[in-house]
């Protein structure tokens, strides 16, 4: 049974996805609020999946100080979760460890491999909407037979790395990151599986090769990830070619 830790901001506007509200047509608002929406559909995958949901917060004394809010990350967080849940009971809310994601991600997996016994471990932080149980349940099956599976997104990124033993964290996140993961997994002397890419969404391009993905899928009446899918087709987005580009409009 492999972990799932998802680590997770409160989606606090100007905090969550910065790149995103700067090089799409969303308002920070609007980004933060995505951000929520892809968040819920990242927990109900890992909590419908074969594995256990470890929602993994930064403390609030590690946020900004003009980003730390009225109310506390995990509040925040958990109301998310009842949101998105019909059963929270099994769900595990922990605070994350490090400075960096790099260092945080590296420390939660440690203290889960190493200090509670878990037999895997996997790190998202919730930017990949598509990622479903199915996907969840065959990095599972993965990672019974290599030490560490990855999850490619664009630009040489990661939405999925899941383990079986630690390796050198240290900067492990430093692009491109799936080939810094990976070199890192060999010079361990680990076996490395991979699953399908997929996008994960930081910036505009990134949301520009999501939106007409869901819009086939529900055109077809295939299964979209629910919250996301709905946001988007709230705000109306698609995609059209002007002077030769796609762009993304409202």
């Amino acid at each position: 049974m492999t972990t799932i830790a998802v680590l997770a901001d409160p989606p606090r506007e100007g905090l969550v996805l910065p790149e995103l509200a700067a090089t799409s047509p969303l308002s920070e608002a609007e980004v933060t609020e995505l951000y929520a929406e892809m968040l819920k559909d990242t927990f109900v995958a890992a909590a419908n999946s074969g594995g256990d949901l470890l929602v993994n917060y930064r403390p609030d004394d590690d946020l900004p100080g003009d980003l730390q809010g009225d109310g506390s990350s995990e509040d925040e967080l958990r109301a998310l979760a009842d949101e998105a849940l019909d059963d929270v009971e099994d769900v595990r809310f922990e605070v994350q460890v490090g400075s960096t994601f790099s260092a945080r991600a590296g420390n939660t997996t440690t203290h889960l491999l190493e200090s509670e016994g878990a037999n895997s471990v996997a790190v998202v932080d919730g930017t990949a909407p598509m990622l479903t149980r199915t996907e969840i349940d065959s990095a599972a099956m993965k990672l019974r037979r290599s030490e560490v599976v990855v999850g490619s997104a664009g630009d040489g990124r990661i939405y999925y790395l899941g383990l079986t033993d630690t390796i050198d964290f240290e900067g492990v996140y430093t692009p491109p990151e799936i080939e810094t993961v990976t070199q890192r997994a060999t010079d361990a002397g680990y076996d490395v599986d991979f699953l399908p890419a997929m996008t994960a969404v930081e910036t505009g391009a990134d949301l520009r090769s999501l939106v007409p993905l869901l819009n086939a899928r529900i055109e077809a009446g295939r299964i979209v990830p629910v919250h996301t899918a709905t946001y988007l087709h709230e705000l109306d987005l698609r995609v059209e070619e002007r002077d030769g580009e796609r762009e993304l409009v409202r």
